[in-house]
């Protein structure tokens, strides 16, 4: 099993303020690391909490899911899989501006990922009638969770097109109420 210092000792050769190229590396060297991304957003390695934010944030960039529906960690030189217990993300922040179609939704994740509700960003409703769960792209296939904070936000702002409803961002409806 890899630890965290080989995945650091990898990464040392990355640090960026962008986002890491992670689609340009396919290292041949893949293990498993008992790292954990719990429901709440909260990561763990051996059960143990990661309590350094900025650790969890770096590890955060070089996340990817692959084809398999396995989540790993990438280096160029090494591919770590990691278990995600939900989803790898929880949005903690919405910022609304303009209203209606003219609407614009931004999330912020809780690894400070920012972005807007748009085609390449869409909502998914996942749940049923007992309790539903709103979901939405960050990047790379990868979703964050909307916190019940911003679920609450979200729920104020709906209403009804076409006999549906949901909310409007950068010009696209959103479905969100399954019937």
């Amino acid at each position: 099993m890899t630890s965290p210092y080989s995945l650091l000792a990898g990464l040392e050769q990355v640090r960026h303020k962008d986002k890491p190229p992670l689609h340009l590396w396919n290292p041949d060297n893949v293990s498993d690391i008992d790292i954990t991304i719990e429901a709440d957003g909260s990561w763990t390695y051996l059960g143990t909490p990661i309590t350094r934010d900025r650790l969890a944030h770096l590890f955060s960039t070089v996340l990817r899911r692959e084809k398999d529906g396995e989540y790993y960690l990438v280096t160029p030189v090494e591919k770590c899989r990691i278990k995600v217990v939900d989803s790898p993300f929880v949005v903690v922040l919405l910022k609304e501006s303009g209203a209606g179609c003219e609407q614009s939704l931004t999330f912020t994740t809780n690894m400070a990922d920012e972005v807007t509700v748009d085609y390449e960003h869409p909502l998914r409703v996942s749940g049923g009638a007992d309790e539903t769960m709103i979901y939405a792209m960050i990047r790379d296939g990868l979703e964050a969770k909307l916190s019940r904070n911003v679920y609450y936000q979200l729920a104020e702002l709906l209403v009804e097109e076409n006999g549906e409803m949901g909310v409007w961002s950068e010009g696209l409806f959103f479905p969100l109420m399954k019937d």
